[in-house]
């Protein structure tokens, strides 16, 4: 099985790059992100729990991310595999990730980290968010949303360093320059 993260810091294009891996590879694409949404949309127990800390930017527990990964992994066995977006964000999801593939004997192959600086995503997040009526995409929860990924998010770069699975992409370009890099990096692998 092929199974990559695709990494970067919010607003940096995982959301667009990881479709159009999963298309090419023929991988399950799992969007933490895409499931909580749909959760607060079909005003679920667990949407209206996560809604709050959403909006704020924060966030979701651990425990209760993890059960949501647990069910989408159980739900896509057709595939070569996955591509995980928006997960894991602390060292604690990527070692249950860890544990949840390789009860299922398999691995993470790759981690991508979509490389983009601060002033790029603040003004790709403030564009999405006039574009789609974002609540959770203010000019205040963005910084918000930075910080907490460079305090949780950033030491998994040395998690998956250690394991040689990690390769930084360039994230500014078009769309399908930065894809073309990463299915060059992925074909490898195959």
């Amino acid at each position: 099985m092929l199974n990559l993260i695709l990494f970067g810091p919010p607003g940096s294009g995982k959301g667009t790059q990881s479709i159009k891996i999963a298309e090419c590879f023929n991988l399950a694409h799992i969007s933490t992100g895409d499931i909580l949404r749909s959760e607060i949309k079909n005003q679920t127990p667990l949407g209206l729990k996560v809604k709050a800390v959403i909006e704020k930017g924060e966030l979701v527990s651990d425990n209760l991310l993890m059960e949501l990964l647990e069910n989408a992994i159980e739900k896509e066995k057709s595939k070569n595999g996955f591509i995980f977006d928006g997960f894991p964000r602390t060292n604690f999801q990527a070692m249950g990730l860890d544990t949840m593939l390789e009860k299922r004997n398999t691995s993470i192959s790759l981690v991508i980290s979509l490389e983009v600086d601060r002033d790029e995503v603040v003004k790709r997040l403030l564009s999405r968010a006039k574009l789609e009526g974002r609540v959770d995409d203010t000019e205040e929860v963005i910084s918000n949303r930075l910080q907490v990924y460079h305090n949780q998010t950033a030491p998994l770069i040395d998690f998956y360093k250690k394991q040689k699975k990690f390769v930084e992409v360039k994230g500014i370009g078009s769309t399908e320059v930065i894809f073309d890099s990463i299915k060059e990096i992925v074909s490898a692998l195959i």
